[in-house]
């Protein structure tokens, strides 16, 4: 029902959210500095949007860095807890 190109709620929601938690050092190297956060802890974020999401919020959205994107990306589901309470954040529906 949630199409993640036309939202991207989730990658703007939060600076404290894309946070790396489970990743090894293998797959943490293949993300580019640029989007790693300088304490390495996550993403960097202008704000709480994710350096690596590009479009525009609720419109059409993509990522950056989408088959090397952090496991809580991966986790976020459409139409999960995470996503639903990110859309309501941004005002876009959530049923």
């Amino acid at each position: 029902m949630f199409d993640c190109q036309s939202c991207g709620a989730c990658c703007s929601y939060s600076a404290d959210w894309p946070r790396f938690s489970t990743e090894d050092d293998e797959q943490l190297d293949r993300i580019p500095e640029k989007f790693v956060s300088a304490d390495l802890s996550g993403m960097r974020c202008d704000g709480v949007r994710c350096s690596a999401l590009t479009g525009e919020v609720g419109k059409h959205t993509a990522c950056g860095i989408y088959d090397i994107r952090p496991d809580v990306c991966r986790a976020c589901m459409p139409g999960g807890d995470d996503c639903l309470m990110a859309r309501a954040a941004h005002g876009l529906a959530v049923s």
